[in-house]
Protein backbone atom coordinates (compact mmCIF):
# COMPACT_ATOMS: atom_id res chain seq x y z
CA UNK A 1 0.00 0.00 0.00
CA UNK A 2 1.53 3.68 -1.24
CA UNK A 3 1.18 6.67 1.36
CA UNK A 4 -1.41 8.88 0.94
CA UNK A 5 -3.64 6.56 -1.06
CA UNK A 6 -7.26 8.07 -1.69
CA UNK A 7 -8.02 4.37 -3.08
CA UNK A 8 -11.90 3.76 -2.96
CA UNK A 9 -12.59 7.13 -1.99
CA UNK A 10 -15.45 9.75 -3.71
CA UNK A 11 -14.32 13.20 -3.25
CA UNK A 12 -15.79 16.44 -4.40
CA UNK A 13 -13.79 19.50 -5.45
CA UNK A 14 -15.20 23.20 -6.02
CA UNK A 15 -13.80 24.96 -9.13
CA UNK A 16 -11.81 21.96 -10.10
CA UNK A 17 -11.89 22.75 -13.80
CA UNK A 18 -8.57 25.61 -13.49
CA UNK A 19 -5.95 26.67 -11.22
CA UNK A 20 -5.59 24.80 -7.80
CA UNK A 21 -8.52 23.16 -8.33
CA UNK A 22 -7.32 21.13 -11.10
CA UNK A 23 -4.46 20.50 -9.72
CA UNK A 24 -6.18 18.68 -6.48
CA UNK A 25 -8.49 16.78 -8.94
CA UNK A 26 -5.41 15.41 -11.08
CA UNK A 27 -3.59 14.78 -7.77
CA UNK A 28 -6.81 12.98 -5.90
CA UNK A 29 -7.82 10.72 -9.33
CA UNK A 30 -3.96 9.71 -9.48
CA UNK A 31 -4.19 8.42 -6.13
CA UNK A 32 -7.32 6.50 -6.46
CA UNK A 33 -10.09 8.61 -5.68
CA UNK A 34 -13.30 9.19 -7.94
CA UNK A 35 -13.61 12.94 -8.20
CA UNK A 36 -16.46 15.01 -8.42
CA UNK A 37 -15.83 18.13 -10.16
CA UNK A 38 -17.66 21.05 -9.34
CA UNK A 39 -17.57 24.18 -11.68
CA UNK A 40 -19.51 27.00 -12.90
CA UNK A 41 -17.75 26.97 -15.76
CA UNK A 42 -18.68 23.42 -17.11
CA UNK A 43 -16.51 23.43 -20.21
CA UNK A 44 -13.58 23.88 -18.06
CA UNK A 45 -14.69 21.36 -15.65
CA UNK A 46 -15.20 18.61 -18.81
CA UNK A 47 -11.58 19.18 -19.84
CA UNK A 48 -10.28 18.28 -16.36
CA UNK A 49 -12.30 15.14 -16.19
CA UNK A 50 -10.93 14.49 -19.63
CA UNK A 51 -7.60 14.22 -18.28
CA UNK A 52 -8.95 11.70 -15.65
CA UNK A 53 -11.27 9.64 -17.75
CA UNK A 54 -13.64 7.03 -16.13
CA UNK A 55 -12.60 8.22 -12.21
CA UNK A 56 -14.26 11.70 -12.44
CA UNK A 57 -17.52 13.82 -12.91
CA UNK A 58 -18.01 17.24 -14.24
CA UNK A 59 -21.32 18.85 -12.50
CA UNK A 60 -22.26 22.40 -13.30
CA UNK A 61 -22.77 24.19 -10.53
CA UNK A 62 -23.18 27.78 -9.08
CA UNK A 63 -21.55 27.59 -5.08
CA UNK A 64 -23.45 30.49 -4.12
CA UNK A 65 -26.67 28.87 -5.25
CA UNK A 66 -27.75 27.03 -2.36
CA UNK A 67 -30.75 24.81 -4.76
CA UNK A 68 -27.90 23.89 -7.03
CA UNK A 69 -25.33 22.74 -4.53
CA UNK A 70 -27.66 20.77 -2.47
CA UNK A 71 -29.26 19.08 -5.90
CA UNK A 72 -25.76 17.59 -6.89
CA UNK A 73 -24.68 16.80 -4.18
CA UNK A 74 -27.39 14.77 -3.00
CA UNK A 75 -27.37 13.13 -6.44
CA UNK A 76 -24.00 12.36 -5.66
CA UNK A 77 -24.66 11.45 -2.23
CA UNK A 78 -27.78 9.07 -3.22
CA UNK A 79 -25.38 6.96 -5.07
CA UNK A 80 -22.12 6.28 -3.43
CA UNK A 81 -20.91 7.81 -0.04
CA UNK A 82 -19.00 11.40 0.00
CA UNK A 83 -15.71 10.94 2.15
CA UNK A 84 -13.99 14.10 0.97
CA UNK A 85 -14.73 17.83 0.51
CA UNK A 86 -12.62 20.48 -0.80
CA UNK A 87 -13.99 23.46 -0.70
CA UNK A 88 -11.58 25.60 -3.86
CA UNK A 89 -13.96 27.44 -5.44
CA UNK A 90 -13.78 31.30 -4.89
CA UNK A 91 -13.37 34.80 -6.17
CA UNK A 92 -10.70 37.58 -5.32
CA UNK A 93 -11.07 41.45 -5.42
CA UNK A 94 -8.62 44.31 -4.83
CA UNK A 95 -9.30 47.49 -3.41
CA UNK A 96 -9.38 48.68 0.39
CA UNK A 97 -12.84 49.55 2.20
CA UNK A 98 -13.40 53.13 0.33
CA UNK A 99 -12.92 50.83 -3.09
CA UNK A 100 -15.25 48.17 -2.45
CA UNK A 101 -18.43 48.50 -3.88
CA UNK A 102 -21.28 46.84 -1.97
CA UNK A 103 -22.09 44.97 -4.66
CA UNK A 104 -18.63 43.57 -4.85
CA UNK A 105 -18.95 42.37 -0.74
CA UNK A 106 -21.96 40.38 -1.86
CA UNK A 107 -20.54 38.76 -4.45
CA UNK A 108 -17.53 38.05 -2.57
CA UNK A 109 -20.05 36.97 0.26
CA UNK A 110 -21.79 34.67 -1.85
CA UNK A 111 -19.01 32.78 -3.38
CA UNK A 112 -16.18 32.80 -0.83
CA UNK A 113 -18.27 32.49 2.55
CA UNK A 114 -22.13 31.38 1.78
CA UNK A 115 -20.35 29.40 -1.28
CA UNK A 116 -18.21 26.93 1.46
CA UNK A 117 -21.83 27.47 3.45
CA UNK A 118 -23.48 25.47 1.39
CA UNK A 119 -21.33 22.86 0.13
CA UNK A 120 -20.81 22.05 3.46
CA UNK A 121 -24.37 21.96 4.75
CA UNK A 122 -25.05 19.77 1.36
CA UNK A 123 -22.45 17.67 2.59
CA UNK A 124 -22.89 16.89 6.09
CA UNK A 125 -25.28 14.16 6.32
CA UNK A 126 -23.24 11.65 3.53
CA UNK A 127 -19.57 12.84 6.04
CA UNK A 128 -21.41 11.63 8.40
CA UNK A 129 -21.93 8.14 7.52
CA UNK A 130 -18.83 6.89 8.43
CA UNK A 131 -16.98 9.87 9.21
CA UNK A 132 -14.44 12.17 6.15
CA UNK A 133 -13.07 15.28 5.61
CA UNK A 134 -13.67 18.70 5.19
CA UNK A 135 -10.81 20.98 3.56
CA UNK A 136 -11.12 24.40 3.22
CA UNK A 137 -8.99 27.39 1.22
CA UNK A 138 -8.35 29.86 3.31
CA UNK A 139 -5.87 32.53 2.68
CA UNK A 140 -2.76 34.25 4.51
CA UNK A 141 -5.45 37.33 4.07
CA UNK A 142 -7.57 35.15 6.70
CA UNK A 143 -4.74 35.77 9.39
CA UNK A 144 -2.20 38.74 8.53
CA UNK A 145 -3.32 42.40 6.93
CA UNK A 146 -2.82 42.78 3.31
CA UNK A 147 -2.73 46.10 1.41
CA UNK A 148 -6.17 46.56 -1.03
CA UNK A 149 -7.50 42.94 0.44
CA UNK A 150 -10.47 44.37 2.45
CA UNK A 151 -12.82 42.69 1.07
CA UNK A 152 -11.18 39.50 0.01
CA UNK A 153 -9.75 39.27 3.25
CA UNK A 154 -12.72 39.67 5.08
CA UNK A 155 -14.15 36.55 3.00
CA UNK A 156 -11.39 34.27 3.75
CA UNK A 157 -10.75 35.23 7.48
CA UNK A 158 -14.68 33.45 7.72
CA UNK A 159 -13.81 30.52 5.35
CA UNK A 160 -10.86 30.69 8.84
CA UNK A 161 -13.59 30.40 11.11
CA UNK A 162 -15.86 28.25 9.28
CA UNK A 163 -13.04 25.46 9.54
CA UNK A 164 -12.72 26.38 13.79
CA UNK A 165 -16.48 25.53 14.25
CA UNK A 166 -16.90 22.89 11.77
CA UNK A 167 -14.24 21.34 13.14
CA UNK A 168 -15.47 21.03 16.65
CA UNK A 169 -19.20 20.77 16.21
CA UNK A 170 -18.73 17.28 14.08
CA UNK A 171 -15.23 15.77 15.57
CA UNK A 172 -18.15 13.20 17.16
CA UNK A 173 -19.63 12.51 14.07
CA UNK A 174 -15.38 11.43 12.86
CA UNK A 175 -15.45 14.14 10.57
CA UNK A 176 -12.37 15.80 10.57
CA UNK A 177 -12.12 19.93 8.90
CA UNK A 178 -8.64 21.67 8.15
CA UNK A 179 -7.89 24.49 5.80
CA UNK A 180 -4.83 25.65 4.27
CA UNK A 181 -4.08 29.70 3.90
CA UNK A 182 -2.22 29.58 0.56
CA UNK A 183 0.12 33.00 -0.58
CA UNK A 184 0.62 33.77 -4.16
CA UNK A 185 0.63 30.75 -6.31
CA UNK A 186 1.57 30.58 -10.03
CA UNK A 187 -2.62 30.33 -11.82
CA UNK A 188 -4.00 31.36 -14.57
CA UNK A 189 -6.05 33.75 -12.74
CA UNK A 190 -2.38 35.57 -11.90
CA UNK A 191 -1.01 35.95 -15.38
CA UNK A 192 -4.60 37.61 -16.53
CA UNK A 193 -4.23 40.05 -13.35
CA UNK A 194 -0.75 40.76 -14.53
CA UNK A 195 -1.82 40.79 -18.45
CA UNK A 196 -4.69 43.03 -17.89
CA UNK A 197 -3.26 45.24 -15.02
CA UNK A 198 0.56 45.73 -16.60
CA UNK A 199 0.41 45.31 -20.50
CA UNK A 200 3.80 45.24 -22.13
CA UNK A 201 5.40 44.90 -18.26
CA UNK A 202 4.17 40.97 -17.61
CA UNK A 203 7.70 40.37 -17.23
CA UNK A 204 8.82 42.18 -14.61
CA UNK A 205 5.67 42.39 -12.64
CA UNK A 206 5.46 38.66 -12.23
CA UNK A 207 9.03 39.12 -10.55
CA UNK A 208 8.14 41.68 -8.61
CA UNK A 209 4.93 40.02 -7.71
CA UNK A 210 6.94 36.60 -7.08
CA UNK A 211 9.77 38.65 -4.92
CA UNK A 212 7.05 39.19 -2.43
CA UNK A 213 7.43 35.48 -0.96
CA UNK A 214 10.16 35.50 1.04
CA UNK A 215 11.37 32.25 -0.60
CA UNK A 216 11.88 34.00 -3.90
CA UNK A 217 8.90 32.55 -5.43
CA UNK A 218 5.33 31.89 -5.85
CA UNK A 219 4.02 28.37 -5.15
CA UNK A 220 2.97 26.14 -7.92
CA UNK A 221 -0.88 24.18 -7.80
CA UNK A 222 1.17 21.16 -7.70
CA UNK A 223 2.61 22.06 -4.20
CA UNK A 224 -1.09 23.19 -2.95
CA UNK A 225 -2.49 19.87 -4.28
CA UNK A 226 0.40 17.76 -2.67
CA UNK A 227 -0.39 19.40 0.79
CA UNK A 228 -4.42 18.81 0.09
CA UNK A 229 -3.65 15.55 -0.51
CA UNK A 230 -1.98 14.54 2.78
CA UNK A 231 -4.45 16.68 4.74
CA UNK A 232 -6.89 14.67 3.06
CA UNK A 233 -5.49 11.24 3.36
CA UNK A 234 -5.76 8.99 6.52
CA UNK A 235 -1.86 9.66 7.10
CA UNK A 236 -3.30 12.93 9.04
CA UNK A 237 -5.76 11.15 10.62
CA UNK A 238 -4.83 12.91 13.83
CA UNK A 239 -5.15 16.32 12.23
CA UNK A 240 -8.48 18.65 12.70
CA UNK A 241 -9.22 22.01 13.77
CA UNK A 242 -5.95 23.05 11.97
CA UNK A 243 -4.55 25.90 9.52
CA UNK A 244 -1.81 25.10 7.34
CA UNK A 245 -0.06 28.36 5.63
CA UNK A 246 2.02 27.46 2.58
CA UNK A 247 3.14 30.68 1.71
CA UNK A 248 7.09 30.72 1.20
CA UNK A 249 7.03 32.35 4.31
CA UNK A 250 5.09 35.66 3.72
CA UNK A 251 3.12 35.46 7.24
CA UNK A 252 6.06 34.54 9.97
CA UNK A 253 9.02 36.16 7.64
CA UNK A 254 7.74 39.43 6.27
CA UNK A 255 7.76 40.97 9.58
Amino acid sequence: MSKFSLKDKVAIVTGGGSGIGKAISLTFAQQGAKVHILDFNLEAADDTVSEISNQAEAHKCDVANQQNVTEIIQKISNKEKIDILVNNAGIAHVGNVEQVEEADLDRLYDVNIKGVYNCIKASIPSLKNGGGVILNLASIGSTVGLDNRFAYSMSKGAVLTMTYSIAKDYINDGIRCNCIAPGRVHTPFVDGFISKNFPGKEKENFERLSKTQPIGRMGTTQEIADLVLFLCSDEAGFITGSNYPIDGGFVTLNG
